[in-house]
């Protein structure tokens, strides 16, 4: 009979922590998993689920107007409920928060809905007082949206919210370059609003391919998206009006409606009792752990967002699975984290795998480029000028695909795919030989030159 309530305690679950108590118990361990908020974590219910919905949502501006060119008669202002789009994605996140929490149940895992705090090496607090022991405790706490410290900042929303609004502003600023700012950028703007992003330097999706993210900036001016570059908080201003003023270094002031924070994500270890088992974090608050997901308690361990790796909920997922795996299921595996693909649901998406040119060129030294430049054929025809941008990066001695990126409709759907290919070491060759399937935006992959 074991000495601990548990086999294994689980704080946190979201996409990490519910894959590996799932997989854990399906190996016959005894699992619990406290969570203080909802079952499904960031990525269900208030990032990537709600998120990709609203992108949907939000490109239904541009197909309505580009409908008149394929022959549809659409009323030049078409009436848009931001309620009931609201509604209806929290309904599915709703939908998918219920599936997660009976699959977990199913799995005779035991969902504790309290805050859960550490108080030693095999030992959790919960919030009602109830202290429980496990052999080993699993850290899956994720991260929570940063927020500047400077006056006024309470009057800021961050990515929680703005699945919550009464209804959308005329004006929003959004302060951020990363892919959060420059979605909800996109998806703001598509519902009506004028977007102002701040940055604090000149660069916007700094990792990203320089070519891809350029090609972004130009669209997104384009399209009426207002850039402040070199720009630093210095306050906000709440007047009689509502309206929040914004006074920020190197711009004039400006007054908008709503302010949305979107400056990167801290794990969120802060409370947590870390400390009192002697689990190490980084300067950022991460818990630093080993390939196998351990931490410096030997029977901690920690997956997903809060050990600030790679925030990508797929990522979690794999760390999850792979805890398991090896704790439970007697399977020697660890996470391969080269040439994970990954994308900015803007407008159009951005995606990419692999090296980005510059960090080829750093790495390899030389290498050759390989560039397709296009206007998709549905924006020719409905009269918009929006180009598409492929771009394949190979290592000059072996034709080896390193880096793979583009941006343009579907981006995503499309690396996906073909992230499989740079994964396996695939060739140039390799792409040229493969007959194009036409008439497709695809066929650029293997039609480049």
């Amino acid at each position: 009979m074991s000495d601990y309530d548990y086999d294994l305690f689980v704080i946190g679950a979201g996409s990490g922590g519910t894959r590996a108590a799932r997989v854990s118990a399906a190996y016959g361990a005894k699992v619990a998993v406290a969570e203080e908020y909802r079952v499904g974590g960031t990525c269900v219910i208030r990032g990537c689920v709600p998120k990709k919905l609203l992108v949907y949502g939000a490109h239904f501006a541009e197909d309505l107007r580009d409908a008149n060119a394929f022959g549809w008669d659409v009323p030049a202002q078409c009436d848009f409920s931001w309620a009931r789009l609201r509604d209806n994605v929290l309904g599915e996140v709703d939908r998918i928060n219920g599936a997660y929490t009976s699959t977990l149940e199913n799995h005779g895992v035991e969902i504790i809905p309290e805050r859960a705090t550490v108080t030693g090496p095999h030992s959790v607090k919960l919030a009602g007082g109830r202290e429980v022991t496990a052999e080993r405790i699993l850290i899956a706490v994720g991260a929570t949206p940063a927020v500047p410290g400077c006056p006024g900042a309470e009057h800021g929303i961050t990515s929680n919210e703005a699945f919550h609004l009464d209804g959308i502003p005329r004006r929003i600023l959004i302060a951020g370059a990363g892919y959060i700012a420059n979605e909800f950028a996109g998806v703001f703007h598509q519902f009506g609003a004028h977007v102002i992003l701040i940055n604090r330097t000149d660069v916007i999706l700094r990792g990203y391919d320089e070519s891809i993210r350029d090609r972004l900036l130009q669209i997104s001016m384009t399209k009426g998206i207002e850039f402040r570059f070199h720009a630093e908080f210095e306050g906000i201003e709440k007047g009689d009006d509502g309206c929040l003023t914004v006074s920020m270094s190197n711009h004039e002031p400006v007054t908008v409606d709503m302010v949305m924070f979107a400056t990167g994500r801290v794990p969120n270890t802060e409370g947590l009792g870390l400390e009192t088992a002697g689990v190490e974090l980084d300067g950022k608050g991460a818990v630093k752990v080993n390939a196998q997901a351990q931490s410096s308690c030997p029977s901690i361990y920690a997956v997903g967002d809060v050990t600030n790796r790679v925030q990508l909920t797929p990522v979690a997922i794999r760390e999850g699975q792979a805890f398991a795996d090896r704790t439970y299921g007697g399977r020697d595996v660890d996470v391969d984290y080269d040439c994970i693909p990954s994308a900015v649901f803007s407008h159009p998406p951005m995606a990419g795998v692999g090296m980005t040119e510059g960090e080829a060129k750093t790495k390899l030294g030389s290498v050759k480029v390989y560039l397709s430049d296009f206007r998709p054929m549905k924006n020719v025809l409905a009269g918009r000028n929006e180009r598409a941008l492929y771009k394949m990066i190979c290592e000059e001695t072996t034709g080896r695909i390193v880096g793979l990126h583009m941006i343009g409709p579907d981006a995503p759907e499309i690396l996906q795919a073909a992230a499989i290919a740079v994964k396996a070491g695939l060739t140039k060759e390799a792409f040229d030989q493969t007959v194009a399937l036409h008439p497709t935006m695809a066929e650029e992959l293997v039609l480049m030159k």
